[in-house]
């Protein structure tokens, strides 16, 4: 789908069009990154920046979420250090990870969900971005390269290897699962 959808429509008209395609899941990238309290005037500031670029957006809506995503990216950047953007990641996720179903979810379940959410406070800023761009934000790799400036060989190679950081992480943590340390703590028998 194109912002120029059906002819050359107006100025008004593109941007509406944009706005209505890329609003939510710019603010759901935002969200993530900071606290909720601060993410709509992020995205407001973002799609200012669209609004006065607008000329210069890619025509693909896609493309044009990709391109917002980058411009959020550069904006949250400016506005915090990595240590303080990297712990408020990390507490987004430990909140995302349960949410209310708690009670609805297998021990078992729950403990994989815990091990992942530590594994992934142990990861690398990069590493972050790399796997959230593919995963929540559900880009491919030539717009998730576009958002961080970099070319999707190298995007993928870093998404190969934040993948393989999270997998050596998630491995190295201690066994919570309570059939798996109920059997280690049971006598074994001989017979």
């Amino acid at each position: 789908m194109s912002i120029h959808e059906t002819g050359p429509p107006g100025r008004e008209e593109r941007f509406a069009r944009l706005f209505d395609h890329a609003y939510a899941p710019v603010l759901r990238f935002v969200e993530r990154r900071v606290h909720p309290s601060h993410a709509e005037d992020i995205v407001a500031d973002v799609f200012l920046v669209a609004w006065r670029r607008l000329d210069e957006l890619p025509p693909d809506l896609d493309d044009a979420r990709a391109w917002l995503f980058g411009v959020a990216r550069r904006t949250l950047l400016a506005g915090l250090r990595g240590q303080q953007r990297q712990q408020a990641l990390a507490v987004r996720i430990a909140e995302n990870s349960f949410g209310d179903r708690t009670a609805e979810l297998d021990v078992e379940f729950l403990a994989r969900r815990m091990d992942v959410a530590q594994a992934w406070q142990r990861l690398s800023a990069v590493h972050q971005e790399a796997l959230a761009l593919a995963v929540w934000d559900g880009l491919d790799a030539p717009r998730a390269a576009r958002v961080l400036g970099i070319s999707p060989v190298a995007y993928r190679l870093r998404l190969s290897r934040a993948r393989k950081a999270l997998r050596a992480h998630t491995q190295s943590l201690p066994d919570r699962t309570p059939v798996r340390a109920a059997e280690a703590a049971a006598p074994r028998s001989t017979s």
